[in-house]
């Protein structure tokens, strides 16, 4: 075993290059508490206190300073910073549009960080809030896996607990072996609540039921090092039967299934029963930050994060 790598503990690549089209703005950089914190705070937060050494954001150029306006004070010191540049044109020639506005997906964001990282890492959004047991399950599995393995890991919620009262989400239904490992996962770009019920749009494009209490993906997956030998070949696949298609995205969700298809890959179910909560809308803001003080009020945050 690279004991150098296992000692070292854990990085934390952050997908931050979303535009946030259904959020009316950059919610990645938007504030949710009198005390000026993001959702993000909360993730690297979290990610310190439960042993990661490294947070690399993926960001559009664009943002640097943004970013390093935003966090850099507030972490320097206490964690390491990278930052990967999702850019459009990080594709083969043939394949750059001039009228894509839109990054490439989870996926290329992924694959994008195998310069910096060459430690276990786990991958988060930028706009959700996952929980501090969700931080501490992943940094323990990390620690303990050999950085040479292909032993990959994904937290996993109940759908019930990851929708949105204010319209659609997109989350990546899990199927499970009997022994907790991950069988498949597919990307649900369509789910909203309708009274009690949750539903899907199927590949018809109709409305179906879903079972409140199927296991979804959050976008919080632990990977080795060995998951930057997937990826690419299937990427260029997904640019050629998109050829023209402006919003087209490459999920990670695509790539874990093939790693699964190689049968080098085994994916452990970690399992959540804590309620997610995080910003597709405008309107979920409110609700984000009354969770947030909630938190600070039960001590489980301290009311100045950086201090």
């Amino acid at each position: 075993m690279n004991a150098e790598n296992t000692q070292k503990g854990p990085a934390l690549v952050i997908l931050a290059a979303g535009m946030g089209s259904r959020y009316n703005g950059l919610k990645q950089l938007d504030t949710f508490s009198p005390q000026g914190d993001t959702i993000i705070d909360f993730s690297i937060y979290d990610a310190i206190q439960a042993g990661f050494k490294k947070i690399v954001f993926v960001i559009r150029k664009e943002l640097l300073q943004d970013f390093k306006d935003m966090f850099e004070p507030k972490i320097k010191g206490r964690v390491e910073v990278e930052y990967v540049f999702q850019e459009l044109d990080k594709v083969p020639d043939e394949f750059i549009d001039e009228e894509r506005k839109k990054p490439w997906g989870t996926g290329h964001a992924l694959m994008l960080t195998k310069d910096v990282i060459k430690e276990n890492f786990a991958v988060i959004n930028a706009d959700d809030f996952y929980g501090r047991k969700a931080f501490e399950t992943m940094a323990e599995s990390l620690k303990n896996t050999d950085p040479d393995s292909y032993k990959f890991n994904m937290v996993a919620y109940r759908l019930k607990n990851t929708v949105s009262e204010h319209g659609y989400v997109s989350r990546g239904e899990c199927k499970l072996s009997e022994d907790g490992l991950l069988k498949d996962v597919t990307e649900r770009t369509h789910i909203e609540t309708k009274g009690d019920e949750i539903l899907v749009e199927n590949d018809q494009g109709e409305l179906e039921n879903i079972d409140p209490d199927t296991f979804v993906s959050m976008n919080f997956w632990g990977f080795t090092p060995k998951c930057f030998e997937f990826g690419w070949d299937l990427f260029r696949e997904f640019l050629e039967e998109n050829r023209g298609k402006l919003k087209a995205e490459f999920y990670i969700p695509n790539l874990v299934n093939e790693m699964l298809k190689s049968d080098k890959v085994t994916v452990d179910v970690l399992i959540s029963n804590e309620k997610w909560f995080g910003v597709t809308y405008r309107d979920d803001k409110p609700i984000v930050q009354s969770e947030i003080s909630r938190l600070k009020e039960e001590n489980v945050y301290p009311i100045k994060l950086w201090e």
